[in-house]
This record gives C-alpha cells, sequence and structure tokens, in this order.
C-alpha cells in the first residue's frame, strides 16, 4: 500500500472522504454547466473501495453481470466487477463495438444517441447497471432497454451521483435504483 495512503476507520469515513473529493468544475465543458470530477476520488485508493462497495452492497448476491456506461461508468463497472466476482459487460456508444451489437436510440436535447452492447452472455443473466452520473436519466433509460433486448433481467441499478433537480430518478422509474451520493 503506498505510503500516504491510509484505510480510514469505517466505511462511511470513507464515503464521506470519497464525497468531499468530487470536485465541482463550474461552466464545464460548456456554460452553465456544472461538472462533477471524480479524478481526485480514483486517486486515492480507500476512497475509490468505498464508493465501490456502496455502489454493489445494495445487490450483493442479486447480480451475474455488471453493466458499465461509457465512458465513466466503466472505472466503476470495471471494479465492482472484479470485486463481485461477475462478469463485465461495457455499453458502448454507437460504432465502438467491432462486432454486431445490440442497439437503443435516445433522445438528446438536440438530437438522437445510440447505446449498444454485446450479446455475450446467457438469455436470462441479471445485470446490475453501473454508472458514475444519473442527470436527465437518458442514458439509463436506454441501457435498460438495451438488457430487455438482450434478454437480461436488471437486477438493479447503482450511480455514484445523482443530481436530483435534473429528473433522472422519475425518467428511470427503476425501484431498485441504489445512488451513493446526492445534490
Amino acid at each position: 500500500m503506498p505510503e500516504n495512503i491510509t484505510a480510514p476507520a469505517n466505511s462511511q469515513t470513507a464515503l464521506e472522504r470519497a464525497e468531499s473529493l468530487i470536485l465541482e468544475i463550474p461552466d464545464y465543458p460548456s456554460s452553465g454547466i456544472l461538472f462533477r470530477d471524480i479524478t481526485p476520488l480514483l486517486g486515492d485508493a480507500a476512497a475509490f473501495r468505498a464508493t465501490v462497495d456502496a455502489l454493489i452492497a445494495p445487490f450483493a448476491g442479486q447480480f451475474d453481470v455488471v453493466a458499465g456506461l461509457e465512458a465513466r461508468g466503466f472505472l466503476f463497472a470495471s471494479a465492482a466487477a472484479y470485486a463481485s466476482g461477475a462478469g463485465l459487460m461495457p455499453v458502448r456508444k454507437a460504432g465502438k463495438l467491432p462486432r454486431p451489437a445490440a442497439k437503443v436510440d435516445y433522445a438528446l436535447e438536440y438530437g438522437v444517441a445510440v447505446v449498444e452492447a454485446h450479446n455475450d452472455f446467457p438469455r436470462g443473466s441479471r445485470v446490475l447497471v453501473i454508472d458514475d452520473v444519473l442527470a436527465t436519466g437518458g442514458t439509463l433509460v436506454a441501457a435498460h432497454a438495451l438488457m430487455a433486448e438482450l434478454g437480461y433481467e436488471v437486477a438493479g441499478t447503482s450511480v455514484l451521483f445523482e443530481i436530483a433537480d435534473l429528473g433522472g430518478r422519475a425518467a428511470l422509474n427503476d425501484p431498485q435504483l441504489h445512488t451513493v451520493f446526492h445534490s
């Protein structure tokens, strides 16, 4: 373990530290946006471990696969899959996968986007969907539709940070939604 990293006394302390490491960057990537920079959290081993544990704990034993949404969702989903002994399914933006893939369109404020995934798991696989931020919910709604199209069961959805004022929770309408941090 690197010298500058010390394990916290308990997971709540580690989660409080993790939340304090999420920086707010105004007007990035464009004016009027308040970006949450998670890179300091990722750099703190104890905080990163606590957030990964918090993402999967409510669903322990209930999933076989972790689906991570591009791009920052990959970081947490990969660690969650490893920690839980589950498989990992990348949910990618259109055109990023090398083989034929299932695709779902979803509306953006000014256009349409597509998410896609390979059908690499047996039908009926139980999937925990993980992303970094729940804002309007569009990407997660599309990911749920993609799981259904592939014949998978969504065991739950877990996000690091929810921006409550943007209505994503209502759009997703998932009683199994778990968020670690809220604004």
